[in-house]
Parts: structure tokens; sequence; C-alpha cells
């Protein structure tokens, strides 16, 4: 049995905008005898849109009525609609997240991009779904290596870090190529964390002043310093701290890095040959290749070739966010799709006892509820410490009992569980609840505080669904 899905991604950057469509196959690979194994078996991209510069109205806000039109031209040139697809992302990056109407921007896409297709944003999602455009987690798996990911873009630079193929950690810096804009021969425009930056290491750096090359080039070797410390290749000076997005989390000293990969319109430049005129984008990010390129500590590990580079967060973006749940699953028909449902995770130590499970979701619940009334929420664990029958039993009378409020509600309840026990779990709540409440259990999925999650239409005849973990993260 193969079925295709169709995705797209959609990629708002700091410096460009710019998509792609992709067919997603899925499969069992159980055999006839055994309870079916579904999973994506083959991604592919079957369109690319042009690359364009991210239209802005100035300095804080997007031009958000340009990107429509991007979008929906883009949608014609490959002859689809926005029914067509079941999955997706619609990514909004970099410094472009921090735009005052970057909310607004995403809004007037909803309808763009069907029923199905996600709006996220967040440095730690963009540092992963580049990463994996880049190809960083495949060259990690293959070659045994620890190996981070650097996607240099136009407002930050985003690390991600692979050991064997495995999530390590991510990281994300302001560092990036349109940090200091050039027009007509000036510096028009400089990002206030690099101006700290020039001022701490005494580089006179000016809106206004002339575009001097080799001044500019003394900023953007600053900047290439900043990551090699990010990456724990050198050490960190007095300043670095200061330079990560919303004073956002460093990454794990160990393991220590063995190679690197970039990606980023900048990383453009650092595998290929420089252009001759280096402003001709019309700001530093040219040189700051350069840095990257030249620099010693970056120069210390190897460094492998990217599967893309400018399109490896919207690759990651159209073809990285799906996974499908397990075949062992229950839902209400005529409940899905559900998109944009945050997740209450119970944690492993309060999972384990009867009590402390039914407290967790009790006190957790307030928080999803806006005027006393509570929203729709899905509850998250890991389903390790009941695999009998009798524990699963115990699991639903627990559910049942904390999550009364629910229960009681017009939403359904959803459960999200890693292990595989959704059908087991769901059928026990149906017995349970006399078949009076609409549940939808799903498995082999992992989500967190702070997450949100689509689950789709059912695939695969009715096995399995589509589901998009994601973190809908907008920089202040």
């Amino acid at each position: 049995m193969r079925e295709t899905i169709l995705s797209v991604g959609i990629d708002i950057g700091t410096s460009t905008t710019q998509l792609i469509f992709s067919r997603l196959t899925i499969e069992n690979r159980a055999s006839s005898y055994m309870v079916p194994r579904i999973s994506i078996v083959e991604k592919e991209v079957t369109y690319r849109s042009r690359i364009y510069f991210t239209p802005l109205l100035s300095q804080t806000e997007i031009d958000a009525a340009r990107v429509k039109e991007i979008i929906q031209m883009e949608y014609q040139n490959a002859g689809m609609k926005p029914e067509d697809l079941h999955t997706g992302a619609v990514i909004i990056t970099g410094e472009t997240a921090r735009k005052q109407n970057a909310n607004s921007v995403l809004n007037s896409l909803s309808d763009m991009a069907g029923d199905f297709v996600v709006a996220t944003a967040g440095p730690d999602l963009e540092a992963v779904l580049s990463a994996r455009g880049a190809g960083t987690d495949q060259l990690s798996e293959e070659h045994r290596e620890v190996i981070a990911n650097v996607d240099i873009g136009g407002g930050t630079s985003n690390i991600a870090l692979f050991q064997k193929g495995k999530l390590k950690g991510t990281c994300c810096l302001d560092i990036g190529g349109r940090l200091i804009r050039i027009e007509g021969g000036k510096i028009r425009y400089i990002f206030p964390g690099i101006l700290r930056l020039a001022e701490a290491y005494e580089i006179p750096l000016r809106e206004g002043d002339t575009a001097d090359e080799r001044i500019l080039y003394r900023i953007c070797e600053r900047m290439a310093e900043q990551l090699a410390m990010a990456l724990h290749l050198s050490p960190a000076d007095r300043v670095h701290r200061g330079l990560y997005t919303n004073q956002g989390n460093m990454l794990p000293d160990t393991p220590g890095i063995m190679a690197l990969t970039y990606s980023g319109g900048v990383a453009s430049c650092i595998y290929e040959d420089e252009p001759k005129d280096v402003f001709q984008y019309g700001d530093i990010g040219v040189l700051l290749a350069r840095a990257v390129r030249q620099n010693r500590a970056l120069q210390a590990v190897r460094r492998y070739p990217a599967a893309e580079t400018i399109r490896a967060t919207v690759v990651g973006a159209g073809t990285h966010t799906t996974n499908v749940s397990g075949s062992t699953i229950s839902y209400t028909s005529g409940k899905l799709p559900i998109k944009n449902i945050p997740v209450l995770k119970v944690p492993a130590e309060e999972e384990r006892e009867p009590a402390g499970f039914q407290d967790t979701i009790r006190k957790k619940l307030p928080l999803y509820g806006t005027d006393g009334v509570l929203g729709q929420v899905a509850i998250v664990f890991s389903g390790d410490y009941h695999t009998t029958f009798a524990q699963i039993q115990e699991l639903a009378r627990c559910i049942a009992q904390g999550a009364e409020e629910i229960i009681k509600g017009p939403h359904p309840l959803i459960l999200v569980i890693e292990n595989d026990i959704a059908k087991a779990l769901g059928n026990a709540l149906n017995v349970l609840l006399e078949n009076g409440k609409d549940i939808i259990c799903i498995d082999g999925i992992y989500a967190n505080d702070g997450d949100y999650i689509d689950i789709g239409e059912p695939v695969a005849m009715g096995r399995v669904v589509p589901v998009v973990t994601k973190t809908l993260i907008f920089n202040s």
C-alpha cells in the first residue's frame, strides 16, 4: 500500500521569500501478518519558486499584500490550489519574525495554505528545518559523526547540532548578512546588536558612513568569531552572550563538533566564488561569507557540502515538518483535521503515579483557558509506564478523572502518546465513558510544553493520521 500526499513549504525570511511544493509517499512497511507500520518513505520536491527579496514597507513592517501576491503567483505557476494540499508549513523566520505585523502576515496567507498547512515561527524550529533541508542529519548518521549546520541568513544564524543523526541542541544568534545594509555606497542601517559588537571592539561604524570594505570586513570577522564561539570552537568573549536571539540558550558544550555544514543565503558565497561587487546585494552578506570561510577556528573542523543552501529552510519546511502517527490509533470520525492545538505535557515523573498524573492535568488545564473558558488542548505523555491491559485500564481512569473539565466541555478529548498504546487506551476510554465523548487518541508522536500540533485527515485507509508538531514563537 502506497499513498501520496502533497505538501507546501513557504519561507518568509529576512532577506528572501520563497516556496516549494513536494510529494510525500507513505507506505506500510510491515508484512501482511503484522500490525501495519506506516511511514514516509519518499520525499520529492516537485516545484521550486523563484527567490524574491522579502518586501518591506519599512524597517519594522512587512508588506503583507505584496507577500500574498508573490505566493498567489507561485501557486498559479505551479498549477496548485490550496485544496490540493494535505500538509506543509508557512515559516516566518529570522529578523522578519520580529516585524510588528508578523502575525497579521501569516493570517493573510491562511486562505492560501489549505485546511491543513500550518503557520509557524521560532528560531529553534528554523534551526532544525534548515539543518534537515541541508542534509546535516543524514550526513551525521552516515558518517557517525557530530555535525552542526550553521544556517546564516539575513537576520539570524540558526545552529542545529546532530550526533549520529540525532538532534542534540539548537541555538540562534543575531548574526546575518542584512544586519548592515548598504545603499548608494552608504551604510543605511545597522542592527543594534551589531553596533554594540562594533563598539566593543572599537570598530568605527555609523549609519550614514561611506561603505568602506575594509572596515565592514573587520566587523564581519568579529561576527564569524561569534559563530565559532557559539560552536565551542573558540572561547567566548565578554559580548558573546548578548548576541543570542531573545537571550536564548547556547549549544551544549558536549558532544564536541567534528564537522560543519552551512546553509542560508550567505552559505551560497561560502561554497561558491564571491561576486566582484561585494555590495551587490545591498548588504554585508558577501563579506560575512568570506570571513566565515577564512576563520581559523571554523577551518579547524571538516566542512561538508550542504544538500541545499539558500533553499534549506523552505525545503525543510515542505518536506520535514510532517510525521505520521502510529497505526494503532483511535479517533472519532468527522473530527479531523484539527489545527493549532496547544500541548499539555505530563512529565515522566508525574506519569508514573496515578495521583500525580491526575493532579498534573488538573493543575495545568486552567492555563489553556480564556476568561474561565477552556479551549482545545492536547494531553501529551510518554505512555511508557502503562503497557499491560490492567495498567491501561488504570490510565483510562486517571485521564477520565484528571481531564473531567475537557470531558464535560464541547471539545474532543485529544491524547498524544509516544508509546504504541493509543488504540487500547482509546477503546478503554470509550468503554469507561460509554461512548459519550469524542476522543482522538494517537501515538508515535513526540511533543512538549510550548508546542502546538496539527492532526490531519486520516490517510492509508484510515490507519494513520499526518501530524505536524510546531512551535509558534514570535520574537519580541
